[in-house]
């Protein structure tokens, strides 16, 4: 039973982190100053110091996390634009390293696989299908390997990625149900890093099997059971552990995702949800059939620009213009 004060409580310092906390205006300084070292970097074409553009992408993708924060956690808004630009950042970030593989092949990762994950989801959401292709086509070139750590632990993110080779049809390592054993059993046998993918999946495992219940009824009440178990979580936010961070969570992307995929095949969905999480200004967000790209980040298409020119292996020197 989800104590509601806590919840509660915990929401509150969720959002005063973005506005005690972290203010906008500081990381705003800071990606100024990054924005200066990249545009010198590339106006003098500095390629023996070019690995210093992929480092400060994390910058460029916090300034658009304090971004989104304040248009939608903090104004109560629906602008979608930060959090369309973070997932670009991190889709670069992804074809940054893949120069930098055989140059720096233990070079620290300026992603994690749940990041990865999440801009996958939601570039199928936007229906920005051609960077969602390069993107899955990338997680399966690397998959467990440096580039594409799955020593995953949270089980939304797993559901999350499994509900998505379902829904596109596609697979990884052979499969589409029950990934995260298959992934678990194979790491073992190789003796890569597995202690961190769970055994099960919770409530999502449940979800996993009906997904595409015509039961109305029965998908409310999946969804329910989804929400209670996220906001249980979330109500430690602070703390170590799924839903406890300040980045998303009480972003309830693993339900958003659910009603889409539903969506997508004339599934029934509820008009409405009751409870906390569901009303959250970020549980609101509503994505369109098709949506636009957001408008060019100066830093980041400065860094794309450098790495086509300079790089002829650079993945999107295969697919011309993107994001457009």
């Amino acid at each position: 039973m989800i104590n509601q004060k806590k919840l509660e409580m915990a929401y509150k310092r969720y959002s005063n982190n973005f506005i005690d906390g972290i203010k906008f205006e500081g990381v705003r300084d800071k990606y100024n100053v990054s924005r200066k070292k990249i545009e010198k970097i590339v106006g003098q074409n500095e390629t023996e110091k070019d690995h210093i553009l992929l480092i400060n992408l994390n910058k460029i993708f916090k300034y658009y996390l304090s971004l989104w924060k304040n248009d939608v956690l903090i104004s109560g808004g629906n602008n979608t634009e930060g959090l369309k630009n973070m997932q670009k950042v991190t889709f670069y970030q992804c074809m940054g390293h893949d120069i930098y593989k055989i140059k720096y092949p233990e070079m620290i990762l300026g992603y994690s696989f749940r990041e990865i994950v999440l801009t996958l989801v939601h570039f199928s959401m936007y229906g920005w299908e051609k960077e969602e292709n390069i993107l899955y086509n990338f997680m399966i070139q690397h998959f467990g390997e440096h580039l594409i750590d799955a020593n995953e632990e949270n089980r939304h993110i797993w559901f999350l990625l499994e509900l998505y080779l379902q829904y596109r049809n596609k697979t990884i390592m052979g499969t589409n149900k029950k990934l995260y054993l298959t992934v678990k059993n194979m790491f073992k046998e190789v003796e890569k890093r597995c202690g961190s993918i769970p055994e099960d999946l919770n409530i999502y495992d449940e979800v996993l099997e009906r997904w595409s219940t015509g039961d109305l009824e029965e998908i409310e009440h999946l969804i329910s059971l989804m929400s209670e178990y996220h906001s249980g979580l979330a109500s430690e936010i602070g703390q170590l552990g799924e839903f406890g961070d300040f980045r998303y969570g009480f972003y309830p992307i693993e339900i958003l995702f659910l009603i889409h995929v539903r969506k997508q095949f004339d599934l029934p969905v509820p008009a409405q949800i009751d409870n906390f999480l569901m009303n959250t200004p970020e549980a609101k967000l509503v994505f369109g059939e098709r949506e636009p790209y957001p408008k060019l980040a100066p830093a980041l298409e400065m860094i794309d620009q450098f790495y086509r020119k300079n790089y002829p292996e650079y993945i999107p020197n295969k697919h011309g213009d993107l994001f457009q």
